[in-house]
C-alpha cells in the first residue's frame, strides 16, 4: 500500500540473530507516515519485541533480504553490517540512520515503552523515573520540570510526582512509564503491549492517552480491539517476517490470514460493532 513521501520511520532488509543463535528478524521492511499509527500484530515469539528495541538502536541488526542465502551468524556479537547497495544501516528514522554517531538525536525522537513497566521504573520517586530522560537529552532543569508536569497532567497522574513507583498499582506504573516516554517529547511511539494487564478503566484511558497524542505510532499488542480502535493500518509479523500489511480492518478481517498465524478476527469486525466514544478527559488516577 503507498505510504508517505517522507515517513518518519524507514526499514529495510532488516534481520536479526540472538547470540544464542535463534533468527529472530529476517529481511523485515516498513514504513510509517508522519502521525500513522501503526499496529503491529502477531503470535507470540514472532519478533515484534525485537523489532520495536531496533528502533532507537536498543538492539542492532543487519540490512539482508529475506531471499539471500545467509545471515552473519551473530551480528549482536560482531557488530558487522552487511553491506546491500552501498548502504548498510537498515533503519533510518527521520532521514537518519540508527547507528551509535546519531543515538543522542535518535533518541529524542523515538520513544520506546517496555511490556513490563519494571523493566522501566527504578527511580525513587515518580517525578525522577519521568525526568529521567529528558535530562539525559540534557534539557535545561526548568524544561524538564514542565515537560515532567506536562507528561503527568496527560495521564492524568499530576499529583503523583512524589510517589514511589513501587507502591502504584500496575496500571498506575504503566502510565508513569508513558509520561517518562511522552516527557521527552518523541516524534515517534514504540509501545510494546501497552494494554496488557490494565483493568477496563485503565485501559480506555490509556487509549484515549494515545489517541491525544500527536507523534506518529507503532503498537505491538495482542489486544485486538485496541488496534481496531487506534491504528489505521496493520502489520502482521511472525517468524521474523512480515506477512501482511495493510488497512486494519482488510487485514484483522481476513479470517483465514488471521487463522495461519494463531490470531483471531476481532469482535467488533465480525459483528460490526461501533467504536467507543471518545473520552473528554483523562483517567482517574485509581
Amino acid at each position: 500500500m503507498p505510504h508517505s513521501a517522507a515517513p518518519i520511520l524507514k526499514v529495510e532488509h532488516l534481520s536479526y540473530r540472538y547470540p544464542t543463535g535463534q533468527l529472530a528478524l529476517r529481511g523485515v521492511s516498513l514504513t510509517v507516515g508522519l502521525n500513522e499509527i501503526v499496529g503491529l500484530v502477531g503470535p507470540n515469539g514472532a519478533g515484534k519485541t525485537t523489532l520495536l528495541l531496533h528502533l532507537n538502536g536498543l538492539l542492532t541488526g543487519t540490512r539482508e533480504p529475506a531471499h539471500a542465502p545467509g545471515l552473519p551468524a551473530n551480528p549482536a556479537a560482531t557488530g558487522r553490517q552487511t553491506t546491500v547497495g552501498g548502504h548498510n544501516v537498515p533503519i533510518e528514522v527521520l532521514g537518519m540512520p540508527v547507528t551509535p554517531a546519531n543515538f543522542p538525536e535518535i533518541r529524542r525522537n523515538v520513544g520506546v515503552m517496555f511490556q513490563d513497566p519494571d523493566d522501566q521504573l527504578f527511580c525513587p520517586t515518580v517525578r525522577d523515573d519521568v525526568a529521567f530522560g529528558p535530562l539525559n537529552l540534557e534539557f535545561p532543569r526548568n524544561e524538564v520540570r514542565r515537560r515532567v508536569a506536562e507528561a503527568l497532567t496527560a495521564v492524568g497522574l499530576a499529583d503523583y510526582e512524589e510517589r514511589r513507583p513501587h507502591e502504584l498499582s500496575f496500571g498506575e506504573k504503566r502510565r508513569v512509564c508513558l509520561a517518562g516516554v511522552l516527557a521527552c517529547e518523541p516524534s515517534l511511539l514504540a509501545l510494546d503491549e501497552p494494554s496488557s494487564n490494565l483493568d477496563p478503566r485503565s485501559r480506555r484511558g490509556l487509549i484515549e492517552i494515545l489517541k491525544s497524542c500527536r507523534a506518529a505510532q507503532i503498537i505491538a499488542s495482542h489486544d485486538l480491539e485496541m488496534i481496531v480502535e487506534l491504528c489505521q493500518r496493520v502489520i502482521v509479523l511472525d517468524h521474523g517476517q512480515i506477512q501482511a500489511d495493510g488497512p486494519t480492518r482488510d487485514i484483522l478481517g481476513n479470517a483465514s490470514l488471521m487463522a495461519r498465524h494463531g490470531l483471531e478476527v476481532p469482535l467488533s469486525i465480525q459483528y460490526g460493532l461501533p467504536l467507543p466514544p471518545t473520552a473528554s478527559s483523562p483517567p482517574s488516577a485509581t
